[in-house]
């Protein structure tokens, strides 16, 4: 288990960096203009490309763009926040990092910083790595969150075609009706759009106004609108798993590295 702030069992070999190499008093002022810049043949080389003389070589081919300026120059310096892409293609020198959080009441799921508290807020101490979250679970909503820097998990995520399924714990402010569960389950329509799900059940042991609900949307607002359309108030929505990882082990509020077991399963989706 991982605690914000402290993660020394982490279960992925991408340890916790530091990116502030303040300069010495004594350094000269130059230096620190170009204390977040890289050579850009580094760079590549970094993301795990090719070599660095190999870099050089596909730059001086005009195989890499820089903010979508190709670069031919040799020595061309980039920053960290610079989109460098290679054969078309975005690369990223961070080491590809997977966080997972089960989150709490009152954060909202945004990387930006005038809303709030946020979950970036609760993973801030996770890695260096400028991780992102996959998919949204509303400011009151609580469970768990992937977050990642990997572009190609990114997609997966969000392909409208396959997806990664996840598990949602929901409560309602009645009971559902039968007919209404057998609604959802077929494809509840909504005006011109059906609402699709991959699967609908009520929670076994619990009152018939808790259900379990699974959808490859990466959004909530699915949940939100299904339930809507049948004039059902939602109480709580919490995300229990996504493909498989649970909150075993993860208290609400903590955080965890993707081990390798996990993170190669859920590469294999």
């Amino acid at each position: 288990m991982n605690r914000r702030g402290n993660n020394k069992k982490s279960g992925s070999s991408s340890q916790r960096r530091s990116f502030s190499n303040k300069p010495k008093p004594s350094q000269k002022s130059s230096k620190q203009t170009t204390s977040n810049e890289i050579r850009l043949n580094k760079y590549i080389a970094n993301s795990g490309i090719c070599s660095r003389r190999e870099a050089d070589e596909n730059i001086a081919l005009g195989l890499v763009s820089v903010n979508g300026k190709v670069i031919t120059e040799m020595g061309y310096k980039v920053k960290l926040g610079d989109e460098v892409r290679y054969d078309g293609q975005r690369i990223n020198p961070e080491p590809k990092t997977y966080v997972l959080l089960n989150k709490p009441k009152g954060f909202a799921t945004t990387t930006s910083g005038d809303k709030g508290k946020t979950v970036m807020d609760l993973v801030a101490n996770a890695t260096s790595a400028r991780i992102k979250p996959v998919g949204r679970l509303g400011r009151n909503s609580t469970g768990l969150i992937l977050f990642t820097n990997d572009d190609e998990m990114m997609q997966k995520f969000t392909n409208s075609n396959k997806g990664v399924e996840r598990l949602f714990h929901i409560g309602l402010d009645k009971n559902l009706k039968a007919e209404d569960l057998n609604k959802i389950k077929t494809g509840l329509k909504s005006g011109d759009r059906v609402l699709e799900v991959e699967d609908i059940s009520y929670v076994q042991g619990s009152p018939k106004s808790e259900v379990g609900l699974k959808i490859k949307n990466t959004g909530n607002s699915i949940i939100r609108n299904i339930f809507e359309a049948l004039n059902y108030d939602i109480i709580k929505i919490d995300c229990v798993a996504i493909a498989h990882l649970t909150k075993k082990d993860l208290p609400r509020g903590h955080w965890k590295h993707l081990t390798v077991q996990e993170l190669n399963t859920l590469k294999m989706l």
